[in-house]
């Protein structure tokens, strides 16, 4: 064989090595590419779903809330009745203690 034919050949075997080569890192090129896209796909997935769960906890601690503040709200309506049941149970007592007081009070001048 001819030496120009070898360099020849040796051209054409540098020149597709290079298309290998070049093939080789568009194709690394775009799976790092769809890689970076589907891991930024992945991660906002993923915060979409935590944002999903902290609102669900969220809402769930308000309607705790709500619940513990209307126990409280009835108990204290409740503890206030009771009150002033109490009271009127005494003001009867009470009139007569300060009749009986004045009435003293008026005896003990004359």
């Amino acid at each position: 064989m001819p030496q120009e034919d070898v360099l020849r050949e040796i051209k054409e075997a540098e020149r597709e090595a290079e298309e290998i080569v070049a093939e080789a890192e568009e194709d690394r090129e775009e799976r790092i590419a769809e890689a970076r896209e589907r891991a930024d796909e992945i991660r906002e997935q993923a915060r979409e779903e935590a944002d999903a769960a902290a609102q669900e906890r969220l809402d769930e601690e308000r309607e705790e809330i709500e619940a513990e503040r209307e126990e409280l709200i009835e108990e204290g309506e409740a503890a206030r009745a009771e009150l002033e049941e109490q009271a009127a149970g005494n003001r009867d007592e009470v009139v007569d203690h300060v009749v009986d007081l004045f009435e003293e009070a008026v005896h003990a001048q004359t």
